[in-house]
């Protein structure tokens, strides 16, 4: 009797974990999801998601972030999705990755049509949506919010059609519709811009705290959790912290502390770390252009004098990739043609072609120790080929170590928001992979942006958040996240 009880139990207990183990895989409703973040918004208006100026590389502003781009997308909803940029993840732990065929898909319109040679665009609106107010989405309101982010674009409204008409063939408008900063927002000079995604605001206030409730009317459906509260302005070190103490549940993690996450065990197991395709550019930016051939000699000598492959090895600990391109090669598909590895020889020769060398100040952003360090390098590897860079926090500076989140997954978009910065007039219209290498091409040969590496964005979450996802342009999804046990 006595053994029959020792088994019964033992059986018991295995049917008691096997459930559990169901129950934990299966998702639940419920919970306030707690994120972290650096970047410090002012504002929840998609239309101010805008790609870096000039004067935020001047300033290190962060106008624009990949965590900000991910706020937008849990309020509000744009007229298409692009796959390209959706679940592809670099899962760190079990070196998974996903590719997707980057095919646009239907959102806030469920149809669209191109005529005259894709100089007229009509979308149709989805029937039945509402705003997170209950106000019904209509034709004239995603008109009026596309004019208010694209001033310089003609919308116009036929029935529930929206109609984009532009002065040339414009192949790249459905990728630029994706963009966050082209989501649907209905604005009032009374309140904040209001959405139609999973999730509406509850409590903001800006640039400190944004506490969102799950809408309970989201034409997508319900989001499984109850809540998210966002924290901003959190260095990544207090927010890796905040992570192990179990006050946060979903942080940022700079590509260089990657592998030290994964070594105090933050993230001993599963999906917990994860990674984007590169999408963040970190470059040398030139404040203007170069005044005289000689310039353009020294401008070349500091770029063979970068030893990207040790800087990759020492500073960013086997982070990133090296690069001499602005694309990242899983855009664009020829970024090997521009060599990356240091030509000592070759920036010596460069140099001695020149008889008076000025000495340039090299910006850095103060708040950023690795672009402290990175800069310190970079200077020794200048002075090797006889230039003289001086490291500098001030806010001016001859040139820049700056990172650029890039714009979007399509490398025409993505080439372009560069391109602005430069003030460049490349031909940017979409086209071959011949035009693309051209146009990119062209804008190198300025001499205005010296590319040092394509850098992804990397995320660690705790243990009780699950089927949290990060994009390959650089967003974490968290729409049909769920909390699973303890939460």
């Amino acid at each position: 009797m006595r053994l029959f009880d020792w088994r019964w139990l033992a059986v018991s207990s295995m049917t008691i974990c096997t459930m559990a183990a169901r129950a934990e895989t299966r998702p639940q409703y419920g919970g306030a999801l707690r994120i972290a973040m650096r970047a410090v918004p002012t504002s929840l208006d998609p239309a101010e998601l805008d790609s870096p100026s000039k004067a935020d590389l001047a300033s290190n502003a962060q106008s624009d972030s990949f965590a900000t781009r991910s706020l937008t997308t849990l309020m509000f909803d744009t007229l298409v999705t692009n796959l390209s940029s959706s679940l592809a993840n670099t899962w760190v732990n079990n070196s998974m990755n996903n590719h997707e065929n980057g095919q646009v898909q239907p959102s806030l319109a469920i149809s669209w049509q191109a005529s005259q040679g894709e100089r007229r665009w009509q979308f149709r609106i989805r029937p039945g949506v509402t705003f997170h107010d209950g106000m019904p989405l209509s034709a004239e309101i995603a008109a009026a919010s596309l004019r208010a982010a694209n001033p310089a674009w003609n919308v116009s409204v036929d029935g529930d059609l929206v109609v984009i008409t532009r002065d040339i063939a414009d192949p790249e408008l459905l990728a630029e519709l994706a963009l966050p900063r082209n989501a649907i927002a209905r604005r009032s000079p009374a309140s904040a811009p209001i959405g139609t995604g999973p999730f509406r605001v509850v409590d903001w206030q800006p640039g400190k705290k944004l506490a969102l409730a799950a809408d309970e009317n989201c034409w997508r459906g319900r989001p499984f959790l109850d809540g998210i509260e966002i924290e901003m302005g959190r260095s990544l070190r207090d927010q890796i912290t905040a992570l192990e103490l179990g006050k946060t549940d979903l942080v940022e993690v700079a590509p260089e502390q990657t592998h030290e996450v994964l070594r105090q065990g933050v993230s001993p197991a599963g999906r917990l770390l994860a990674s984007s395709q590169p999408m963040e550019l970190l470059a040398l930016f030139f404040a203007r252009d170069a005044a005289s051939p000689e310039e353009k000699l020294l401008r070349e000598a500091l770029a063979l004098s970068i030893e990207r492959g040790s800087i990759r090895s020492v500073l960013l600990q086997g982070a990133g990739q090296p690069t001499a391109a602005i694309l990242p090669n899983w855009m664009s598909g020829y970024e090997f043609v521009f060599p990356s590895d240091a030509d000592l020889p070759r920036a010596r020769h460069a140099r001695e072609q020149v008889h008076a060398v000025s000495a340039w100040t090299l910006g850095y952003d103060a708040k950023d120790s690795m672009a402290r360090l990175l800069a310190e390098r970079i200077a020794l590897n200048a002075k090797d080929a006889g230039l003289s860079l001086q490291p500098t926090s001030a806010a001016t500076a001859d040139l820049r170590l700056v990172r650029i989140p890039l714009a979007s997954p399509d490398p025409w978009i993505a080439l372009s928001s560069v391109a602005v910065l430069t003030g460049a007039s490349v031909k940017m219209e979409g086209g071959s992979v011949e035009e693309l290498y051209s146009s990119e091409s062209a804008l190198l040969a300025l001499q205005r942006v010296i590319p040092l590496f394509h850098l992804p964005v990397s995320y660690a979450a705790s243990a009780p958040l699950k089927n949290w996802s990060v994009r390959s342009d650089g967003r974490w999804s968290v729409t049909d996240a769920w909390l699973g046990s303890g939460k």
